[in-house]
This record gives C-alpha cells, structure tokens and sequence, in this order.
C-alpha cells in the first residue's frame, strides 16, 4: 500500500471572510472548527500516515490554547506558515516523513470532500504522478474590460475549475517546488505543470466547495448533515462546551 501525507493550509488571512472572531478554518461548523472535517477525512485513513496543518505564526499561540488536546488527539503535526500560500506549503514539505511516497494538499477550508473522492484521486495519483480534483466548468464566462463591459464569451469546453486535494508522487512536488521562482502561483498544480509535467484532472463534486465567505460556511452546516460521517479517532474536540475560538 502506498503511503500518503497530507498537508492542509491553514494560515491565509481570510480577509473575504470578514467575521471579527474567527479565521475560516477556525470558525465553528456542526460543533467542531472547519480544520477538523477537514482533517478527520484524512486522520483514520490507512494509506494516510503523516496529517500537517499549516497555521500562521500570529495565530499559533491562540491555536495552541484552543486546540492543543485535538491535535494530539489525531496525532496531527501543527507547522508555521510563511509570508505566501506556497511558502508556507514548502516549510510543510521539509518535515514531511521519509517513508511518505506521495503527498497531498488539501485546503482546511474544505471540509465536505467525500471519502470516494479521496479514494479517486489518491488512486489516480499513484497511477499517473499527479493528480488534482476538479469539476467542469459550467456557467457562460465573460472576460470583460477595465471598465466591466464585456469584450468576449469564453469557450467553456474543456475548461475545469481546480479543487483539492492535489496529490503528487513526493519526488516530483519536492523538485518543483525546489524549482520554484519568483511571483506567487495560484495551485500546487502549477508548479508541477511549470515543469512540462502532465497532471491528470479528477471530476470531483460540487460539495467540495472552498469557504470563503459567511455564505459559503452556511451552505456547509447544510452539506454536512446529508454528508457520510467519517470515522473519528478519539474525540476530535474535547471540550464540547468550549467556544471553539473567539
């Protein structure tokens, strides 16, 4: 059985979010924070043997007030973030284990990903290298003006829309990051595609949606009760009364 680490990000600045209490990975969804769905899909697997969170370094002491017992609980590794979404990732890549075969990035704030999803994605890496979850673009695309006039309708065929996780054979993400130059990239796959690299794109599903803003965390709270549960290890937060973070 291939090994597999997963690295979820969670030190952006969830400026879009706009709530003064909480960050979007931290904010409260069925009685747990955002971070832990998304962990607990991961956590249990049997192919999953090394779970790394990325928060940001302003948030770490207040994270480890709250959520120090959960972390050792699913044995997850907590690891600061830097300045960009990529620095962070890479600091997250030089502490992944030596008998990790593949590595996969998952983005915190996505806490309805399905199990079969993982399982299609993860099965694909293995067999290509590369492997991304996406689903096919289906509304009408504008490209527009400065000025907001629109100048053409963009040919939505074979157009995707990326999600994560993103899974890469670890050889391959350790070069392209070590690769990496100047400017920011919007996805991991990215950087390998910037390498000549073919990534294969896995259809996902709609509930896989990133949160980004309120509206998006309440469409979560109702895709969480008709989502499969996923298996806890342990009690993923111990203090069920505790105000998970404000």
């Amino acid at each position: 059985m291939a090994k597999f680490a997963v690295v979820l990000p969670a030190a952006g600045k969830s400026r879009r979010f706009a709530d003064k209490n909480y960050k979007k990975p931290f904010a409260p969804l069925a009685g747990r924070a955002v971070w832990m769905h998304s962990a607990e899909r991961f956590v249990n697997r049997d192919d999953v043997v090394q779970v790394i969170l990325i928060v940001a370094a302003e948030d770490r002491e207040e994270f480890n007030r709250k959520f120090s017992a959960n972390v050792a609980i699913l044995g997850i590794q907590v690891v600061e973030g830097g300045s960009e979404r990529s620095d962070s990732v890479e600091r997250a890549l030089a502490v992944v284990s030596d008998e990790v075969q593949f590595i996969a990035i998952h983005d915190a704030a996505r806490p309805c990903i399905a199990d079969k999803s993982i399982d299609a994605v993860f099965a694909a890496a293995q067999r290509d290298g590369a492997a991304i979850l996406a689903t096919p673009v289906s509304g009408t695309l504008k490209r527009t003006d400065a000025g907001h006039k629109i100048v053409q309708t963009v040919d939505r065929t074979q157009l995707w829309e990326a999600q994560t996780p993103q899974v890469f054979s670890r050889p391959l993400l350790l070069d392209a990051y070590a690769r990496r130059a100047g400017g920011q990239v919007t996805d991991d796959a990215q950087l390998v595609e910037q390498l000549g690299k073919s990534v294969t794109v896995v259809p996902g599903s709609a509930m896989n949606r990133k949160i980004t803003t309120r509206e998006d965390l309440k469409l979560a709270e109702q895709l969480m009760k008709i989502m499969p549960k996923s298996q806890k290890k342990g009690f993923a937060h111990p203090f069920a009364n505790d105000d998970l973070w404000r």
